[in-house]
């Protein structure tokens, strides 16, 4: 039997003239909600692209998500076999 499963993520962006901070939220179908924080900042002689910052913002964000869902899955592994568990990254 073949489950068919989804998560979103909300992602928001706050932006002055040199700095992305991002915040993300993922709901996950345990009632779980994990959230993240990313930010990046423009050197003041590189070119003003709202969409890179944004972009690097929300990379660091998501990179800390993927974090946090490997150490929700390893504490659940270990609790389950009642053994460390060691995931990476």
């Amino acid at each position: 039997m073949h489950t068919i499963a989804g998560w979103h993520i909300d992602m928001e962006f706050l932006e002055d003239d040199s700095h992305t901070k991002s915040a993300a939220l993922l709901r996950l179908s345990d009632g779980a909600e994990l959230r993240s924080h990313g930010q990046s900042k423009r050197h003041p002689s590189d070119p003003e692209q709202q969409l890179v910052g944004e972009e690097i913002a929300a990379a660091r964000a998501l990179n800390d998500l993927a974090r946090q869902l490997l150490d929700k899955a390893s504490g659940e592994i270990s609790t389950s076999t009642h053994r460390e568990s060691h995931l990476r990254q």
